[in-house]
Formats: C-alpha cells, sequence, structure tokens
C-alpha cells in the first residue's frame, strides 16, 4: 500500500533575500490626497509600504489609528477598502507593515506587561489573530514598523521579542525601525540592540549633525557608516520625497545618484533608501529607482517555501 508522506520544509532563505536588490520603503496613510495604498503599489516603485500610523497606544488606553481622512477606523467597515488594497499589494509581492509612533500622538509603554498587551493588541487586529474590530478586516500584514519618536524608548525591546515570537516558519512577522540619524537613537536603541529587527530605515532628515547639508555629504556618509555596524539585517537610506516634506535633509535625486549612493551601496547591509512619504512622492522615487536597485529588473526581495510530497 502506498504511503503518502508530506514533507514540508522551509528553506532557511525564507528570511533572507535569494535575490540581492535594493528597493525603496515608503511612508502612506498621512494625507488623504496622496491617492489609495493599491495606486501607490501599482506604480511598481516600491518594495514596501508602511501604513502611517498607530499613535495612541500603551498605558491601558484603548489604541487609536490615525490615517488622516483616508477612512475612519473607528466606524466599522470605514477601512475595508484598505484592507483589500493590502492584499492586492501582497499579491504583487510588496510587503505592507503597519506603523506605530509618529511625531504626533499619545504613546509610551509602561510596564513589560503593557508591550506585552500592545503585542496582542496588535497580532489579533492586524496580523494573523482574530479579533471582532480588525480594521482591515481580514487582511493580514506583513509586520510592524516602530517608528517612535516621543516618550521614553522603556520596553520597546519587550515589545519586539514578543512579536518576533509570533513568527512561524509559515508566515514571518516582520520588524522594522525608523530610528533618526543621531547615534544610537534615543528611543529605539535598546529594541534595535535586540537583533530582531529585519530592516532598519534611519531617518537622515530635520538632523543637521548627520544628513546632507548644502551640498556637503560628509556628514550623512560618516554616520551611515555607524548605522551599518548595528545588528539588523539590512540598513536603509531614509530621506524626505521633497524638500516640502522635511524641515531639512533633502537630497535632490542628481546628488543622490552620484555622491550619495555610491558611497552606501558598498556595505553589505544596504537595503535601500526609504521616503517620506507618498504625498511628497512625485517623481523622486521614479528618477532614483534603477540607481537604488542596482539595475535588477524590481526592488522585489523574492523569498521560497519549498513543499515536497513523496510517495512510497
Amino acid at each position: 500500500m502506498a504511503i503518502l508522506t508530506l514533507t514540508l520544509f522551509i528553506l532557511a532563505s525564507q528570511f533572507l533575500n535569494l535575490c540581492h536588490g535594493a528597493g525603496i520603503a515608503i511612508y502612506w496613510g498621512q494625507n488623504g490626497d496622496e491617492g489609495t495604498l493599491a495606486a501607490a503599489c501599482a506604480t511598481g516603485n516600491y518594495e514596501i509600504i508602511n501604513i502611517a500610523f498607530l499613535n495612541v497606544f500603551g498605558n491601558g488606553q484603548t489604541p487609536e489609528l490615525n490615517l488622516a481622512g483616508h477612512c475612519n477606523p473607528s466606524i466599522p467597515g470605514s477601512c475595508k477598502s484598505i484592507g483589500d488594497d493590502i492584499k492586492e499589494c501582497q499579491r504583487h509581492g510588496i510587503k505592507v507593515l503597519l506603523s506605530l509612533g509618529g511625531g504626533i500622538g499619545k504613546y509610551s509603554l509602561s510596564s513589560q506587561t503593557d508591550a506585552r498587551q500592545v503585542a496582542n493588541y496588535l497580532w489579533d487586529n492586524f496580523l494573523g489573530g482574530t479579533s471582532n474590530s480588525r480594521p482591515f478586516e481580514n487582511a493580514v500584514l506583513d509586520g510592524i514598523d516602530f517608528n517612535i519618536e516621543l516618550g521614553s524608548g522603556d520596553y520597546y525591546d519587550i515589545l519586539a521579542r514578543t512579536l518576533n515570537r509570533c513568527s512561524t516558519v509559515l508566515k514571518k512577522v516582520y520588524l522594522s525601525a525608523a530610528p533618526q540619524c543621531p547615534f544610537p537613537d534615543a528611543h529605539l536603541n535598546n529594541a534595535i540592540n535586540t537583533g530582531l529587527f529585519d530592516y532598519v530605515r534611519v531617518q537622515f532628515y530635520n538632523n543637521p549633525p548627520c544628513q546632507y547639508t548644502n551640498g556637503n555629504t560628509g556628514n550623512l556618509v560618516n554616520s551611515w557608516n555607524e548605522w551599518t555596524t548595528v545588528n539588523a539585517g539590512q540598513v536603509f537610506l531614509g530621506l524626505p520625497a521633497a524638500p516640502a516634506a522635511a524641515g531639512s535633509g533633502y537630497i535632490p535625486p542628481d546628488v543622490l545618484k552620484s555622491q550619495v549612493l555610491p558611497n552606501v551601496r558598498t556595505s553589505s547591509k544596504f537595503g535601500g533608501v526609504m521616503l517620506w512619504s507618498r504625498f511628497y512622492d512625485g517623481g523622486y522615487s521614479t528618477a532614483i529607482k534603477d540607481s537604488v536597485n542596482g539595475g535588477s529588473s524590481n526592488g522585489v526581495h523574492h523569498e521560497s517555501i519549498g513543499i515536497a510530497i513523496i510517495l512510497n
């Protein structure tokens, strides 16, 4: 009698990049005039999109999602179209993450228990868990981005560890951090030092000591070299997508391509460029895409899952 043996093996490369090529990550969600998430993904310019922001959480607060007019998360069903868009983006190999924090909000973690409760909320409402209050309904996000700019940095390492334990061989929970460029970051240093972050996307803007200023790339490159020492999968160069997107630190595309990327691409940790934000990206990503990804056909990192069926 034939015995059917089903062997499920997950290739080690599932969590590694099989096609080394850098890409572009971008933030979406903070301007109702930036177009839909599906339209952003349809450009073909982005490898990762961070939905911004969950900007109220911790300290026993009911978490709140702020999507600046795209939908009203407090009304059931209001954000269903975004859930549909998330799934459409994922079908095209684009990772979609939820970003925590931002420059405006009310958030902090008061204890290890608080951090674990927030992790459970994220799992149930945005990742692989279940809840009757999922804003994006049955869409399952690919991970969580830590864009922590307010409060203390306490217990974000516990949040990262708890979320990391939610990963399985079939579905990884990706972790991303968006620290400011002064090294080490005041809010995320302990979290990043866990070594659990797949992406560290450093904000090289609004920080004159470590950004591009008046034609000088030296401070940025020196800071970049410090950041590539962190224990993380990939490091991204975070930039404003237009002069109006930040108070300072904008790099014209031709300068980025000719004077900055040749220096930062030498690091094996170079993962690409992170842009703030989709609303301001009036052509910046298109102008730099080929230079960022080094000539590969696209910036998407491919992963593999193998299933072997053996008949005896």
